[in-house]
């Protein structure tokens, strides 16, 4: 049976915040979306389709701080369920290389041909939207320093603004030059504009699905840092990895010098894990003398 030491993620606190910025945006959403597909305005619908995947971002968020605090009744899941936010972040990447697909084909469909936008919705519209960004930039901007979740979804939201941006850009072209092919070159543009941001958000997913280092630690100053701690004379089996945003792990072996302290070595050991490399939870073992099966392990 797994052992729960307490530990929760920091959006927990700002969970609040993503709700109602959720709520807005989803119900921005659907205005949109509406407005798009009876205006004939591929802008607008492009940025509906951003704005849905932000929709599924801030809900998976808003999922994966109820997950995460869940008891596990089944004894089978020792680090909780804090992949959840991981899983659902990867489902976000798929979404939106969807929608970028669709409005890029759509858009590359429409070159050459008369295109007919009422641009009277195109800036009602564009200009709502960038009043809930702002409302939203707001709320999420309280927890982003604090939580690394809520960071995400802010960083969503600053994205949102700038579709929201080109939305009115297109608008006002078409009502300075008359032709509605702004419509469709700031589609495009936005369509590129979102793979960018999935491929960029796909990579982090899998950064972590694959267990790498976290990006932010350098292995060599980690290692060099636990060497110096005292009483220790070498550190081996070293490995480190990011459970979910801002929840970093890491295990090793430290082998003791003579008549050393292994207690205090451990609790040493864990606080410079701790609060100079992030890593919120360390599994040490120490050791008087590196074992056969570490001297023998290739990975």
């Amino acid at each position: 049976m797994g052992h729960n030491h307490g530990s929760s993620s920091a959006s927990t606190s700002h969970r609040w915040r993503l709700a109602v910025s959720f709520g807005l945006v989803a119900v921005f959403f659907v205005v949109e979306l509406s407005v798009g597909l009876l205006s004939g305005s591929l802008a607008l619908i492009s940025d509906a389709g951003h704005m849905a995947a932000d929709v599924v971002a801030l809900g998976a968020a808003l999922v994966a701080t109820k997950i995460a605090t869940r008891t596990d009744r089944s004894g089978r899941r020792t680090y909780g369920s804090y992949r959840a936010e991981v899983f659902a972040s990867g489902f976000t990447v798929l979404l939106m290389l969807g929608v970028s697909v669709y409005v890029v084909l759509e858009g590359i469909s429409r070159i050459g041909e008369p295109v007919d936008v009422a641009n009277g919705p195109l800036l009602i519209v564009g200009a709502i939207g960038l009043v809930i960004n702002l409302v939203c930039l707001v709320l999420l901007r309280g927890g982003a320093d604090e939580s690394l979740n809520v960071k995400g979804a802010y960083l969503e939201v600053v994205a949102d603004a700038a579709g929201s941006v080109g939305v009115l850009v297109a608008g006002g072209l078409i009502a300075l030059t008359g032709e509605g092919y702004w419509d469709t070159a700031i589609a495009l543009a936005i369509g590129v504009f979102v793979a960018v941001r999935a491929v960029m958000l796909g990579r982090e997913v899998l950064a972590v699905l694959g267990q790498h280092v976290p990006a932010h630690m350098d292995l060599n100053t980690v290692i060099s840092d636990l060497e110096a701690v005292d009483g220790v004379a070498d550190v081996h089996d070293f490995h480190a990895w990011t459970l979910t945003s801002g929840m970093n792990v890491a295990t090793a072996h430290l082998v003791l010098a003579p008549s050393a302290d292994g207690q205090a070595v451990l609790l040493q050991s864990r606080t410079v894990l701790r609060q100079r490399h992030d890593v919120q939870h360390a599994t040490l073992q120490v050791e008087s003398n590196p074992s056969r099966e570490c001297q023998e392990s290739t990975w």
